[in-house]
Formats: C-alpha cells, sequence, structure tokens
C-alpha cells in the first residue's frame, strides 16, 4: 500500500514574530517547509508528497520548491485551522477511490529524522493509526482555577509530536464522524490522534518513539535550538 506524506503548512506563526510566515522562515539557508518536504522526498518508504499552505502563499511555496523534489505531487489550500487543512488533504486523497497510508507532518518540526519517518511506515502496516511520542522527563499537573487539582503518574505521559500516521479510510471516517458530530463545537483537537481517540474509540492508536531533536519551532529561541542542532549533527565531537 502506497504511503502519502502530507506536510502542514496552513498556519501564520505568529508567536515566532517577524513578517515572514513560520513556515518560509529560513533555517541553516533553507524555509522550514523545504527541510520538511526534503525529509520525507528522501525517505525510502514515502511515495508521494502534499503540501497544504495558506491559499496566499501557495505561489510563494511553488516558487520555493519548484521542481526539486519527484515526489511533490500538489500544493494546495489549507483551512482556517489545523483540522480544517487536514480535512482539505483528505477530500484531496480521497478522490482516487484508493485507500493509502497517510502521514501528516507540521511544517513546524523540520528536524524529523529518518528513523521517525521509517518507524511510522514500518508501523502502519501492522496497524491502522499511530503518533510519534518523547516521553515527559517533568511531572505534569492539572491545574483548574490557578490551583493544582492532580499530578497524573509520569510514567503514562507522554508529549506527542508528528508525524502522526493512519489508514485513510480510517482518518476519513473519523472527520466524517466530527463534523457530523453536534457537540464537536466543545471539543478543540490540537491534532489527528486525538480526533480518532474521540470518534473512533476501538482504533488502537499505537505509538512511534520520537527524538526531542524533532523540535517545534514556536518561538525566536527554537530557531536558535534547531541551528544548534543541526550544527552539532554536521560536526560531530571528535572521538578522544
Amino acid at each position: 500500500m502506497r504511503t502519502v506524506a502530507v506536510v502542514l503548512a496552513g498556519g501564520s506563526g505568529v508567536r515566532l514574530g517577524g513578517i515572514t510566515p513560520k513556515q518560509l522562515q529560513l533555517l541553516a539557508g533553507r524555509t522550514l517547509l523545504e527541510h520538511c518536504v526534503a525529509a520525507f522526498d528522501t525517505a525510502p518508504g514515502v511515495d508521494e508528497i502534499v503540501v497544504v499552505m495558506p491559499a496566499g502563499l501557495i505561489a510563494d511555496a511553488t516558487a520555493i520548491l519548484g521542481r526539486s523534489y519527484g515526489k511533490l505531487s500538489h500544493i494546495i489550500a489549507g483551512g482556517s485551522d489545523r483540522p480544517g487543512s487536514t480535512s482539505r488533504a483528505i477530500d484531496l486523497l480521497g478522490r482516487s477511490g484508493e485507500d493509502c497510508n497517510v502521514l501528516f507532518h507540521d511544517a513546524a518540526r523540520p528536524l524529523v529524522d529518518q528513523r521517525i519517518i521509517a518507524d511510522c511506515v514500518s508501523g502502519l502496516s501492522e496497524c491502522q493509526a499511530l503518533g510519534v511520542v518523547v516521553p515527559t522527563a517533568d511531572t505534569i499537573v492539572e491545574v483548574a482555577d490557578g490551583v493544582m487539582t492532580s499530578i497524573p503518574p509520569r510514567e503514562s505521559l507522554g508529549r506527542c509530536q508528528t508525524p502522526q500516521g493512519f489508514r485513510l479510510s480510517v482518518i476519513r471516517h473519523a472527520y466524517q464522524l466530527a463534523a457530523a458530530d453536534r457537540d464537536s463545537g466543545k471539543f478543540k483537537a490540537t491534532d489527528d490522534c486525538g480526533i480518532v481517540l474521540r470518534y473512533l474509540p476501538d482504533v488502537s492508536v499505537r505509538v512511534v518513539l520520537g527524538s526531542e531533536r524533532n523540535l517545534k519551532i514556536t518561538y525566536p529561541g527554537d530557531l536558535r535550538m534547531a541551528e544548534a542542532a543541526l550544527t552539532e549533527a554536521a560536526d560531530p565531537p571528535a572521538k578522544s
């Protein structure tokens, strides 16, 4: 079964600052968008790439990506939020009438590595839904009105990253159920695994181990951390 990577670059990135949209800001001479597309274009298990952009930036993305990436098939306009952008990609992929595996990845995570991508592709041969997770080193507390209400066991908690992978038929069904839910406004999904967990509770969502290097670029300091990670990878310390 073929695997399609969807790079979600539909946000504005206002917290990062500057006049350049986050997905088009530079990291080591390439935009965040290019770093992500290049990672999936290099991945042996990925057959096709779809990029989701704000409508006003499609021309910019087309000019930047050009014909450099052989697996890139479409650059499409996103929705008003992340679920809306995911829905646009699902609709596009569903037109063929054939099922496939799909990996949804945030353009704000430009340092996704080949091991993570390969583990996601491999995992979808054995399951219908999965998410990349890293264990939390911090104690996590639940808070209400400025007061701690509980402290869940740390060993049971993790931090979600992307990609998140699904059989197309599964994620499509989950979004159809979400669209038909009259109370969906009370549920604010921040990722696609959350949609599946809510609307398809019988579908197990497998965990793929992530990496601290697969960080999300949100604030200016995150760009500096990513630059340092790239420099370290390119120039590893000499062995003594």
